[in-house]
């Protein structure tokens, strides 16, 4: 499948997508979530792909918020319908099974941020910059931002952040445990590239399991949590991986894992 505003590559079992609308700092609208979800859902069905590189094109941003020149004129329920599709996709990139790397090389503001929120991982540039500056536009996140913000950072940075709307830099998102690593600019697609080799290296079932756990226990009690740890434990010992991994293991070798 074609698409107008996201460049899409994939080699070697890592599939790139790249917002690309460099004009409008990779700005979305209902189009580009639109072509966003829809490419994740073909990557999801793809067993070709084993990790995902979300970024965006040029050097100026990841995806510098929403495009509001298409939005200032909206009713409060036109905005409830655009918000749906937005969630959509925010909700298709977090539940991917496969992990997913943002690759944040400029501003990622607003939904930007929210964007790669909704990503596993985040490689930052040096020049990489995050906000929430809704506030300054009379209108607060409606992505999921003060939520996420909330639950990682604490309620006082995280209402630090959305009532200033103030933009921070990557070193700052580091210290604030909001990325996972910055980088030169000239190297961050080669650190993203290397961190998704290294994932592609790993049981993808395993991987799965991962992925599925920590985001749903997050949402759970402590208790509840540990139950489905366990739960997913359990299922390991069900596939080929697990019997491959233990026996490599047991050999003193690389495992040869078959993502069953």
């Amino acid at each position: 499948m074609s698409y107008k505003h996201l460049l899409y590559q994939k080699e070697d079992g890592i599939g790139l997508v790249t917002v690309n609308r460099p004009e409008l700092l990779n700005a979305l609208d209902s189009r580009v979530f639109t072509e966003i979800f829809k490419l994740f859902q073909e990557i999801e069905d793809d067993p070709e792909v084993g990790v995902v590189i979300l970024t965006g094109s040029g050097q100026k941003a990841f995806i510098a918020g929403v495009d509001v020149s298409g939005m200032k004129d909206k009713s409060g329920v036109e905005i409830e319908a655009f918000v749906a599709v937005a969630r959509k996709t925010g909700d298709r990139i977090f539940s991917l099974s496969k992990p997913v790397i943002a690759a944040v090389n400029g501003f990622a503001l607003g939904g930007g941020w929210e964007m790669a929120m909704n990503c596993d991982l985040i490689i930052a540039s040096q020049n990489a910059r995050f906000g929430q500056p809704e506030i300054s536009l009379g209108i607060v996140p409606g992505g999921g931002a003060m939520q996420k913000l909330a639950r990682t950072i604490g309620l006082a940075r995280a209402k630090e952040l959305v009532y200033t709307g103030d933009i921070i830099d990557a070193d700052r998102a580091l210290a604030m445990g909001l990325v996972n690593k910055v980088v030169p600019p000239e190297s961050l697609m080669t650190e993203a590239t290397a961190l998704a080799r290294k994932l592609l290296s790993k049981s993808g079932v395993a991987l799965s399991f991962a992925k599925k756990a920590i985001n749903s226990g997050t949402a759970m009690s402590l208790d509840a949590g540990i139950d489905l740890d366990e739960t997913f434990f359990a299922r390991c010992f069900d596939t080929e991986d697990q019997k491959e991994g233990m026996k490599a293991f047991l050999e003193k070798r690389k495992p040869r894992f078959k993502n069953k």
